[in-house]
């Protein structure tokens, strides 16, 4: 139910989504996940982007997109433009990447958490929607967009879908089970801790322009009723956030891995403990 948000443009995020962006960092750096001094890259960003992570203190901060932005747009920070499919940087490049709901609007939103994974040192920081039976219910019966077509036309048809271009996208959401297998998929040999957050914040304007006024007033007086819902099953909410915290090696290591030189290798002694038999070939495919 989050606001549509292209992410080729430099546009303002709704209010409802910000509110829980800030929020979140603001936790994360009270628990001392993150620190103001960590460099930071934004994907799919622009001046909302700029405002929560000025107004949190943010010292060192690159925010990125497809294009439609300048230095200017996002000063005292850094502008760039980065396609979050693939970024040009090179591995470890930041502390810390980030994106507030932009996955939704890549071709691939894996192949986006990725490239943010691995152009960070220590964390990735990741807003979008929650796939749940609650959003997934919204969706069958039209209150939702399954593909964003509010956003195209709030960009006049011309942008705001799939890689900032007129197709609407499918708004492609997210469970906590996946990101686990994303990224376990992607770096096997390490144990992750990854944070989950979820928040119910009701897209008014969104509804507004989808229903009229109607549509925002059924909403106002769902609210109470949503909320106590998701205060019990807080993954029925609509916002979902998550942080991936980097492992640090070896400590972090799979124990069946081990450091030889620097790098992870199979620990052969563990593994072989382990086996009844090593046969050649095997698959556990």
């Amino acid at each position: 139910m989050a606001e549509p948000k292209a992410p080729g443009r430099a546009a303002s995020r709704a209010p409802e989504r910000s509110g829980f962006y800030g929020q979140t960092l603001h936790r994360l750096l009270e628990e001392g996940v993150l620190r103001r001094d960590m460099s930071v890259l934004v994907v799919c960003g622009g001046e909302a982007d700029r405002d929560v992570f000025l107004g949190l203190g943010f010292e060192e901060v690159t925010i990125s997109n497809l294009g439609g932005g300048s230095d200017e747009g996002v000063r005292p920070y850094r502008w760039a433009m980065e396609d979050a499919e693939q970024l040009s940087y090179g591995d470890e490049s930041f502390d810390v990447v980030a994106v507030s709901g932009g996955l939704h609007h890549c071709r691939s939103p894996h192949r986006a958490l990725l490239e943010m994974y691995r152009v960070s040192r220590q964390a990735v920081f990741v807003l979008e929607s929650r796939d749940s039976l609650l959003m997934r219910t919204a969706v069958g019966l039209g209150v939702v967009d399954e593909y964003e077509l509010t956003a195209v036309a709030a960009h006049e048809f011309e942008s705001g879908g799939v890689r900032d271009t007129s197709a609407p996208n499918y708004v492609y959401r997210w469970t906590e089970r996946e990101v686990r297998k994303v990224i376990a998929s992607n770096a096997p040999h390490a144990q992750h801790r990854i944070l989950f957050f979820h928040e119910l914040e009701l897209p008014f304007s969104v509804l507004g322009m989808r229903f009229g006024r109607p549509g925002e007033l059924a909403a106002r007086i769902a609210e109470p009723a949503l909320g106590l819902v998701t205060r019990l099953l807080p993954g029925q909410a609509n916002l979902f956030a998550f942080c991936v915290l980097k492992p640090a090696l070896p400590r972090d290591l799979q124990p069946w891995m081990k450091l030889a030189e620097g790098e992870p290798v199979p620990d052969e002694e563990w593994i072989r403990g382990r086996l009844a038999t090593t046969p050649e070939g095997a698959d556990g495919g």
